[in-house]
């Protein structure tokens, strides 16, 4: 039984409708015919108008080469609830950005744009974009990413130490002071072999590796090589023999590379020091007698790509790092961009829209159905329009916001070196945060972005939380439900723990079984597959329906499927909402949680505490 009849007294249930009364539209399949259009296409845009906003003639902004003009709309639909307009335009530049203005009884100056509906003038950047560049590769929409830190995962042999490390045993604590990134436990890329069952029990089909390049620390951001895998890690063979057997049971591997920086004993760097007049030389930015290294970090000299060499030797080269690694049938299927937000900028030199192009485009010709996933800590949205990154980690969007609502009240963490700390908000702030970020790049980029709810840099999400873990529950909820592709770390589907990035790169503990949150676990695997089998959850577009303090509630709709989502971080008062804009939805199944109240003209949401609930039904 999915459907219950409603039962309760209506004295303290609410009514919501503000946000479902208002016209949308979003960048999904469902609104935009051709969201992989090239230059010249036509493309269908379509706009849903509730009737109660009294629109009579809809028309469409576009800005072609810089000028302002507009398409009329023309009623493509009319239902019970809402009429359905529809436009007809061309992508004239690679990037068309569009917005609808609204005429009507009610006010007959109205605008729709990224961030919702505006009775006055607003500027362009938060229009709908339409980009007509290469598109990110089509299994990206379906994907589950699981970061993996090689050196905490899983050991399958024991090799010697090398000389700068200081080992550990498995079982030892992580070493937090100053030169904790000397302490090696020994895990390898074997040892991800040895665990991919778990991977697959868990619905995850990606596999993202932090460096494993050969370095002198444990986390391996300082690479003395890009053209070989780390000996501890199990050297090239151990990559191939991890890419082959993922590959084989279905799973995408990326790895991480650093643009931005190499290590001290990279082979280049050691080179330009003894050489002034090698090549090499002007990898590198040389200033006051030394070299500029990155934040000040000696051991991260940061490279230039003002040097055409460079470029060549990273990502023209068949032996480059760009390419070399993601060629051939068991290559990896894409990369993850270290510092991607600083890649190519350095005072006068802005080179980070050049670089991320051509490293994109020397991967599509090595390997075309190849991702590119940018880091980005803060506004991203100027660097991912689509030509160069497909996309970055959502931070800003994403994380932050997601921080901000589900925080224990007793915790405040600093942000990724923010001086003061995270505040605690209401929903009502982390949607407007989310529609926000989400309104100022192209819905494209947005969907094959990063989702996370930490990382191996940040706190980690249960103990962000503090005593409550079923908070994990509503923050791996939102991870699963909302466009983007979904990150999470190792570790964290069974709850474990870290105050900041350092303290969270525990080994995982797979012969600790009592350190386990087994129903941690059970509601990650249960969301995963929720997200896995839903059409809606993986293509779908997002709609608001409502936001308060306690409780966030959107609409994910694709061409075949809508699902209702329901974010609860505490026990709230019932929340009704109009049946007549959820058509179809008698005919919802529970995919995750508790069964849906539905009393013909409406359904209502409720929660006893911190829970997350999913229903969905079939379009009509």
């Amino acid at each position: 039984m999915t459907i219950l009849t409603e039962s309760l007294a209506g004295a303290g249930t609410r009514l919501q409708a503000d946000l479902l009364s208002q016209p949308h539209h979003d960048g999904s399949a469902l609104y935009v015919s051709n969201r992989h259009p090239r230059l010249g296409d036509p493309v269908q845009l379509r706009v849903r108008v509730p009737h109660e906003t009294h629109v009579s003639a809809v028309h469409v902004r576009l800005v072609p080469d810089a000028e302002p003009t507009f398409v009329d709309a023309v009623v493509e639909l009319v239902t019970e609830a809402e009429t359905w307009w529809r436009a007809d335009i061309i992508c004239h530049n690679p990037v068309t950005g569009y917005r609808f203005l609204l005429e009507g009884a009610d006010t007959a100056y109205q605008w729709l744009n990224g961030t919702g509906v505006h009775q006055r003038d607003v500027p362009d950047a938060a229009d709908f974009r339409l980009v007509t560049f290469v598109a990110p590769p089509a299994w990206a929409a379906d994907a589950v990413v699981y970061q993996v830190f090689p050196d905490r995962f899983a050991k399958a042999l024991d090799r010697p130490a090398p000389a700068w490390a200081v080992p550990a045993e498995w079982q030892d604590p992580v070493d937090l002071s100053e030169t904790g990134s000397r302490q090696l436990y020994g895990g390898d890329l074997d040892g991800v072999v040895a665990h991919l069952d778990h991977l697959q029990a868990l619905g995850v089909n990606v596999i993202y590796l932090t460096p494993f390049f050969p370095s002198t620390s444990n986390h391996r951001y300082d690479a003395s090589s890009f053209g070989r895998v780390d000996p501890m890690l199990g050297g090239d063979e151990a990559l191939s023999r991890l890419t082959s057997a993922a590959h084989a049971c279905g799973m995408k591997v990326l790895g991480d590379f650093t643009t931005n920086h190499t290590g001290d004993t990279h082979e280049w760097f050691q080179k330009a020091l003894t050489d002034p007049e090698c090549d090499e030389r002007g990898f590198y930015f040389w200033e006051d007698g030394g070299y500029v290294a990155w934040l000040g970090v000696k051991s991260l000299p940061k490279l230039n790509y003002g040097s055409q060499v460079l470029r060549q030797r990273v990502f023209e080269d068949a032996g480059g790092v760009a390419r070399k690694w993601i060629s051939g049938p068991d290559g990896l299927d894409g990369w993850r961009v270290d510092v991607a937000n600083m890649t190519g900028r350095y005072k006068s030199q802005n080179l980070n829209h050049e670089v991320a192009c051509q490293m994109r485009d020397a991967m599509h010709q090595t390997r075309p159905d190849s991702l590119l996933i940018g880091e980005h800590c803060h506004d991203f949205t100027l660097d991912a329009l689509g030509d160069g990154w497909d996309g970055v980690m959502n931070y800003a969007g994403f994380t932050r916001p997601v921080w901000t609502w589900l925080r224990d009240t007793e915790l405040a963490p600093r942000f990724l070196g923010s001086p003061l700390m995270v505040p605690r908000l209401g929903g009502s702030s982390v949607m407007e945060t989310m529609r926000e970020f989400s309104a100022m790049a192209p819905w494209r980029s947005i969907r094959n972005s990063f989702n996370l709810v930490g990382s191996h840099d940040t706190t980690r999400i249960r103990t962000l939380v503090g005593a409550d873990a079923r908070q994990v529950e509503v923050a791996a909820g939102l991870l699963f439900t909302m466009p983007g592709i979904p990150m999470l770390t190792y570790g964290d589907e069974i709850g474990m723990r870290g105050e900041y990035g350092e303290d969270g790169r525990r080994p995982m503990p797979w012969d600790d079984a009592d350190s386990w949150d087994g129903r941690i676990l059970e509601v990650y695997r249960g969301l995963i597959s929720a997200r896995n089998t839903s059409d809606a959850l993986r293509h779908g577009g997002l709609r608001w329906v409502h936001a308060d303090d306690d409780v966030l509630v959107y609409l994910r709709e694709s061409k075949t499927q809508t699902a209702l989502v329901h974010c609860a971080r505490a026990a709230h008062d019932p929340i009704r909402v109009s049946a007549k804009h959820l058509t179809g939805v008698a005919g919802a199944q529970t995919a995750f949680g508790r069964d849906l109240i539905h009393s013909g003209d409406s359904v209502t949401l409720m929660a006893d505490m911190p829970e997350v609930n999913i229903w969905t039904w079939p379009r009509v």
